[in-house]
């Protein structure tokens, strides 16, 4: 059975920039209003964090944007990031892909691999700027190379389907497993499809069925229903060797990736 390559999802592109950083977490919400009113961009742009995020504030996005502006207006380019993601989903503003991608551009040209990746997204979809999936790739190559996992997917897909660069399975299996051994599930769930079908690699249904069961555990609703049905079709085609030796690999890569160690999900027979 041919099964196509998972999608591009704009929300796996949009999480970055929105994490409280550790000097937030140790000063007062007091010391960092007051930081931020006398016009330190960092602290304006972690008050717009915990705005986002509610945290020791109640959640309030037209506030985060306020002062992600501000920091932003001060070359911040995590700020400028911030907003750019605010603009896009129309989050505390209105939705403006043109504002989002002059922001995404500011922060992306000196070098934040978030706004690259989200950047080359508006070129791979037209939304805001001109459709073109060549200079998607351009922006998806400079971020994959600072090792940003979403990129490293993105960039993965665009060789795997063959737009904006020539197709090359070769080079869709390196990203893929360049992401997938990062954790991220869509480049887990590819990469177990690659095994699957000996797509730029030759094919291995044990390899198949570890990436399949890694993208499960990390994956929620359609594509965790999607991962689960395809790793329990693969593992009935296994022999009780290959199944010895799956759980094997299983507990290897576990131990040589501690932060993504999972507890075997059950097998439906």
């Amino acid at each position: 059975m041919t099964r196509g390559p998972a999608h591009l999802l704009a929300t796996a592109v949009l999480i970055a920039g929105t994490s409280a950083v550790g000097a937030t977490q140790q000063e007062s919400l007091k010391t960092l209003q007051a930081k931020a009113e006398q016009g330190d961009a960092e602290a304006q742009y972690d008050l717009g964090v915990l705005y986002r995020q509610g945290q020791g504030v109640v959640p309030d996005d037209a506030e985060a944007a306020k002062w992600f502006r501000l920091a932003a207006d001060q070359g911040l380019d995590q700020a400028q990031n911030s907003l750019a993601i605010l603009h896009m989903t129309g989050s505390g503003l209105r939705r403006n892909f043109v504002e989002a991608a002059r922001l995404f551009r500011l922060a992306a040209e000196n070098g934040l691999a978030d706004a690259q990746t989200s950047l080359g997204y508006l070129y791979f979809t037209g939304n805001g700027v001109i459709k073109d999936e060549a200079e998607a790739v351009r922006w998806y190559q400079l971020a994959a190379d600072q090792g940003l996992s979403q990129a490293q997917f993105n960039l993965g897909y665009a060789y795997d389907v063959g737009q904006g660069v020539p197709q090359d399975y070769a080079q869709a299996f390196t990203w893929y497993r360049l992401g997938a051994e990062q954790g991220l599930a869509g480049a887990q769930y590819n990469l177990g499809l690659m095994y699957e079908t000996g797509k730029g690699v030759v094919q291995d249904e044990v390899q198949a069925y570890l990436w399949f069961t890694r993208s499960a555990s990390r994956s929620t609703n359609e594509q965790r229903a999607r991962a689960v049905k395809n790793r329990d079709d693969v593992y009935r085609r296994l022999t009780v060797a290959q199944r010895v030796e799956s759980q094997r690999l299983a507990r290897e890569w576990d131990k040589a990736h501690p932060r993504w160690a999972i507890t075997g999900l059950e097998v439906t027979r």
